[in-house]
């Protein structure tokens, strides 16, 4: 039987978390996504060596589109690009839902450079 770890977690192994590209990059622009049934923004992402990526996230409960301009995040980069409401999605920005259910974004205590790979 294969080992399992606590909490009835499957274990993975190194390859298996390098698979999955994750990458800071700089928020250039939100706006409302006006044809998402949730609220949602669009948002313009600068990712470095990867260029400018766009993705639908639902983050109005907590952040105005002004609060998310020039705020790095971490994105999972290597999903197949998805449409959402209408909008392309290239990368996924990630975050963590709070006890009320909204979404609060993964954030970094200092600068990085865009396109950098979470290590």
């Amino acid at each position: 039987a294969h080992h399992q770890g606590g909490c009835g977690m499957q274990q993975i192994d190194w390859a298996d978390f390098q698979r999955v590209e994750l990458r800071v990059g700089t928020v250039l622009s939100a706006v409302v996504n006006a044809k998402a049934l949730k609220p949602a923004y669009v948002l313009q992402i600068d990712l470095g060596e990867l260029g400018v990526k766009q993705s639908s996230a639902q983050l109005t409960a907590h952040y105005q589109c002004t609060q998310l301009v020039g705020r790095q995040v971490l994105c999972v980069c290597n999903f197949a690009a998805k449409r959402v409401a209408g909008v392309r999605s290239d990368v996924l920005v990630t975050g963590v839902y709070d006890a009320d259910n909204r979404v609060v974004l993964a954030s970094f205590d200092q600068p990085l450079p865009n396109g950098a790979r979470l290590a």
